[in-house]
């Protein structure tokens, strides 16, 4: 998959990560760059068929063991069709939530089970963005703002806001992780402003 460059979004319901990554899209589209934009889970018609499945219904629809599997799953097919190929080809590739939301939401936030998300992506996966920028901001807040859009994908955010803050502190503790590729953002701010740290942080990769 050389060739190309590959940016994830990431955070807890309501930060502000998909605002972003649109918006860093449509910089880097008005400054001529081929970019891809892209989400999880979806992405391709497989894992779309996949994402309603996980986002739609009661908050104990499924177990966190079962989650893992329909997510990475769903992973596998948006790499194998549209991901990989766009990567293959060149583009920039921004992602609306990959791996490091399983490590998170199933892996800490329902439960114990980091040690079967990681071996799942080792051995079904096996691919790390390039750089994730983690949009952080107060649960309560961003718990807020995701309920409020009523978009019917709700599920994760009907857990409340005990699992909120739960994932608030993964994605906190993963950029400690992973140093290297992980950048947190304080999206407590106007939108412009952290857009402006988020492309700042994405021009040294883009030479």
């Amino acid at each position: 998959m050389a060739g190309g460059l590959f940016l994830s979004f990431e955070g807890i319901d309501g930060a502000g990560k998909s605002t972003q990554a649109r918006r860093l899209a449509a910089t880097l589209e008005a400054e001529g760059r081929n970019v891809l934009l892209t989400r999880e889970p979806g992405g391709s018609p497989g894992a779309e068929a996949i994402r309603r499945l996980l986002v739609e219904g009661e908050p104990g629809r499924w177990s966190g063991e079962t989650e893992t599997l329909l997510f990475t799953a769903a992973r596998r097919d948006h790499l194998e069709r549209t991901i990989g190929p766009a990567l293959a080809a060149g583009r920039i590739v921004i992602c609306d939530r990959f791996a490091d939301s399983t490590r998170v939401y199933q892996g800490a936030a329902r439960g114990d089970l980091r040690g079967l998300v990681d071996r799942l992506h080792a051995e079904v996966i096996g691919v790390e963005p390039d750089l994730t920028l983690i949009i952080d901001m107060d649960p309560r807040l961003a718990l807020g703002r995701g309920l409020a859009r009523a978009s019917g994908e709700d599920r994760f955010e009907h857990m409340g806001a005990g699992f909120q803050s739960r994932l608030r502190d993964g994605f906190r503790a993963l950029a400690g992780e992973f140093p290297n590729r992980c950048r947190l953002i304080d999206g407590a701010r106007p939108e412009p402003e952290v857009a402006a740290e988020v492309l700042a942080l994405v021009r040294p990769r883009l030479a």
